[in-house]
């Protein structure tokens, strides 16, 4: 009989369900997209009970493939989009508000109310974060604060918190398990990388009771079952861990130095610093890169936040496409970006700058400026964004020769290109390039003995394609030099 393992792949625009075999390889692809809410000016929101709903969807179509295949499910591997956050009510199973998305916004004004209580600093050395939106915390507290019984449901015991993983493990077991990983919770601004317990100063400091959080499991480890009435037979999980980690590890990044950046929804940088944690002076996160036995191997991180979401703008909100399929075809009948810049700051700056207030712009417009102008600016903003923190990183006395790449926008063989261009490094891409799927599949696998070791795991790491940096320097600094104009500009507002 074959056998296979299933990894959830819960994302910021969709849900996938994929059905791997034990090297690695995927079989098939259940994928399901679901709607984003906009109720205000860089506010952004999901359905939990859409996230749910998609989740079973694409869980039940995968189950049925392998069944088609004459196979077997061994185990089921999460990973998730991280910092969205979801309170329900422990006895109802009802969420007491839409899910508040990483990428929302609101709760700037109460950041800076933090920031001015000068707890940053502190703050920063327990979590390795910066006071932001982002980050879990202060939506929990929006949401304790702005809606109705929040506060009773939470005195009472009666209220649950958790990242999308808690909520779907919880979900799956019927309420039997309430549980998280050490990457999910060390994206929440609440949970002390050090001493790895959910923070009793930080939890006080913002008004949030221990009560709701989740149990904090290694990513590799037991996290309860789908309920029969869900997938024919019960299923066990066994792996978990946020989707930015899940690709670090998809991408066999288990060295020290070694370094990956998935371009998604947002673009993610991850850099494997090992036992280290090491804080940065430029801005970027410390993090847990994954937790296998007890011990954190840590990494340090810069988020951008609009990469992938450029191109939906354009194709969605200024319909100059119809597909993120025809950017490349359209930018190679352009020989230069014609000193435009978009800088995508819709919903803010993320790292090295991290500024909420923050709004995008497009500069260097003229009458000849081109639809096509405009959409190769857009994807040329993503290697600029990521440069900007190839440079926070190297001011952090940290400079890596090659990197590692993967996400939707990889399929622009342009994009890779320029990318290489830009940033002066060589760039890999991955045979399977499902990395973020791949990397739960491969902790739920490593939890059963599939794989044996993280070096069992990095035999399976291909190679598909290689591009090296090979633009003229002078050319080069020149669209560096637009670029920075851009981004100043883009702060003094």
């Amino acid at each position: 009989m074959k056998k296979f393992i299933v990894a959830i792949d819960q994302g910021t625009t969709s849900t996938r369900s994929i059905l791997f075999d034990l090297k690695g390889n995927p079989l098939f692809i259940s994928q399901k997209e679901f709607k984003q809410f906009f109720p205000n000016n860089g506010w952004v929101e999901h359905d939990p009970d859409e996230i749910w709903s998609t989740t079973l969807k694409t869980l039940k179509e995968v189950v049925l493939k392998a069944k088609q295949k004459k196979g077997k499910i061994l185990t089921i591997g999460i990973t998730n989009q991280r910092e969205t956050t979801i309170l329900w009510n422990k006895k109802t199973g009802k969420p007491i508000y839409k899910a508040i998305v990483w990428q929302d916004r609101r709760t700037e004004d109460y950041c800076n109310k933090l920031k001015k209580l000068k707890k940053e600093k502190i703050i920063f050395k327990k979590t390795g974060l910066p006071i932001d939106p982002y980050f879990s915390a202060t939506k929990i507290k929006w949401i304790l604060d702005n809606v109705k019984n929040a506060k009773k449901l939470m005195k009472n015991g009666n209220l649950l918190f958790g990242t999308v993983d808690t909520y779907l493990i919880w979900k799956f077991n019927k309420g039997k398990i309430h549980a998280t990983d050490a990457t999910n919770a060390s994206r929440t601004m609440l949970y002390n990388i050090n001493s790895n317990i959910w923070d009793k100063m930080i939890l006080n400091l913002i008004g949030i009771n221990k009560n709701i959080l989740p149990k904090v499991k290694n990513c590799s480890d037991n996290f309860g079952e789908t309920h029969k009435s869900y997938t024919g037979t019960a299923i066990k999980i066994t792996g978990v861990v946020g989707d930015q980690q899940a690709a670090t590890i998809g991408q066999a990044c288990f060295s020290p130095g070694s370094i990956k950046v998935t371009y998604g929804t947002g673009a993610f940088v991850l850099l494997n610093t090992g036992n280290k944690k090491i804080y940065s002076k430029n801005k970027l996160i410390t993090t847990i890169a994954y937790r296998l036995n007890g011990k954190n191997t840590y990494a340090m991180e810069g988020s951008i936040f609009i990469a992938g979401a450029g191109v939906q703008w354009i194709r969605d909100k200024m319909k100059l496409i119809k597909k993120a399929s025809e950017t490349e075809k359209i930018i190679k009948k352009t020989k230069s970006n014609k000193n435009l810049y978009l800088v995508p700051a819709f919903t803010g700056l993320g790292a090295p700058y991290w500024d909420s207030n923050a709004r995008g712009i497009l500069t260097g417009i003229t009458r000849d400026t081109k639809p096509e102008n405009i959409i190769r600016s857009t994807l040329e903003s993503v290697a600029y964004q990521t440069l900007d923190l190839f440079d926070a990183m190297k001011n952090d006395g940290l400079n890596p020769k090659l990197v590692k790449i993967d996400g939707g926008m990889i399929g622009n063989k342009w994009f890779s290109k320029f990318l290489s261009n830009i940033i002066n490094k060589i760039v890999l891409i991955p045979k399977v390039q499902e990395t973020t799927a791949l990397g739960a599949a491969f902790m739920a696998g490593l939890n059963i003995g599939v794989y044996k070791s993280l070096s069992d795991i990095s035999k399976t790491w291909k190679i598909n394609s290689k591009y090296y940096p090979s633009m003229n320097n002078s050319t080069r600094m020149s669209l560096l030099i637009g670029w920075k104009k851009a981004i100043k500009q883009t702060l003094l507002k």
